[in-house]
């Protein structure tokens, strides 16, 4: 079996659409073709020169494609800190841009660095956010935006150029999956991990597509989406992680599942980092942290998924952004697994407890408690106040 990792599609000149992928250590870039972005795709061939060779500078790796009246280029790459195997001895300057013939698949030039990885981001917009992975390509109001994962794995970082060859100057951070950097924070609001995505325009707005971890490893991910602002100049201001993502605030009054929590933390904030690195897909490297606190879920017997929040120990808190209250909700039902206290709080973690809930059963069951919150958008907690509990779903009525 082998994974394909991270690939991209575009429409060519030909108004069929082509694939790329790379099949994870193969070092090839191969393509694909269909009649409709739906597949089924046939393949194509393996990006190269006329003659049939590859590039010597760069990893073919984690393809962006960009087709438009002015030619066709594509982008790949990875920057790893360390040489694992099969990377030895390669030249990795950071993100690479070549461009394609009409045919879509032969290169026409030389490769260009358009964004630099840790091996040559010293002194440039790059050294503090050095391109890892995860290219991604687009052309927006007169702009051309590469978004990428950065060494640091949980952020998807972008660069903004003039024209498709780049260079791409660097101008920050999108989101990071951790919140790490918004508003100043030092200190994660989630367990982190690897992150990929892209901008995707969406009627006259645009949004940021990326994903989270769940299962407490870096191959179990959420997908994600939120808005961005795109300012006159054309940067784009970091982003919050939020429950409600493209559906914005959310009302109060309703049911909700446990596994839109968008912050994650035990009680000591300094221990919640980066989640376990898997060796491949489904597999983990260690046990997991015991104090660690993770989406994961069930599987019901009519074969769907119930997500829920696991481990809610003392002082471990699972937060939901954001709501809107009318200050006529009365009631807060939460549905619990475990031993142990449930305290609800609004705007601060460690606020006063709206409502207190008690867990105390081995299966799922539902704890009901009266609240009074004021009208407006709040942001709402719900920490573990002593025992183990799991946290299936909330409904405010």
């Amino acid at each position: 079996m082998r994974y394909l990792y991270a690939p991209d599609c575009a429409k060519g000149p030909d108004g069929r659409y082509y694939l790329y992928y790379s099949l994870d250590f193969s070092g090839v870039i191969s393509v694909a073709v269909s009649d409709v972005p739906a597949g089924p795709f046939s393949f194509l061939g393996y990006v190269s020169y006329e003659d049939g060779s590859l590039p010597e500078v760069g990893r073919m790796f984690d393809p962006a494609v960009l087709s438009e009246e002015g030619g066709n280029y594509l982008y790949y790459g990875s920057c790893p800190k360390e040489r694992f195997v099969l990377l030895e001895g390669l030249e990795l300057p950071g993100a690479m841009m070549v461009k394609l013939a009409d045919d879509m698949h032969t290169i026409l030039s030389d490769p260009v660095c358009v964004a630099n990885g840790c091996d040559t981001a010293a002194g440039t917009g790059y050294e503090e956010h050095p391109f890892f992975e995860a290219s991604s390509i687009r052309h927006m109001g007169g702009h051309y935006y590469f978004v990428y994962s950065s060494l640091q794995g949980h952020e998807l970082c972008y660069g903004m150029a003039d024209t498709p060859a780049g260079p791409f100057t660097y101008k920050g951070v999108l989101i990071s999956n951790g919140d790490i950097g918004y508003k100043g924070n030092v200190l994660p609001d989630c367990y982190y991990g690897n992150n990929h995505g892209g901008l995707v325009e969406i009627g006259d707005r645009t949004a940021i597509f990326w994903h989270r971890q769940t299962h407490g490893t870096s191959f179990s991910r959420q997908g994600c989406a939120d808005f961005v602002e795109i300012l006159p100049d054309g940067t784009i201001p970091q982003v919050e992680m939020t429950s409600g993502g493209l559906s914005g605030i959310l009302p109060a009054a309703g049911a909700y599942s446990a596994g839109y929590a968008c912050n994650l933390w035990e009680e000591k904030r300094e221990c919640v980092g980066e989640v376990i690195m898997g060796m491949e897909p489904g597999k983990m490297v260690m046990e997991l942290p015991e104090k660690m606190i993770f989406i994961t879920e069930d599987e019901k017997e009519d074969g769907t998924i119930d997500s829920y929040v696991h481990n809610l120990q003392k002082g471990a808190c699972a937060g939901f952004k954001y709501f809107s209250f009318t200050g006529t909700e009365s009631e807060l039902s939460v549905r619990l697994r475990g031993q142990g206290e449930l305290a609800f709080t609004v705007d601060d973690p460690d606020g006063e407890p709206v409502a207190v809930f008690s867990g105390e059963a081995s299966d799922w069951s539902w704890s009901r408690e009266k609240i009074q919150v004021e009208k407006g958008v709040h942001a709402i907690y719900f920490r573990g106040a002593g025992g183990k509990l799991d946290f299936a779903e909330f409904s405010i009525g």
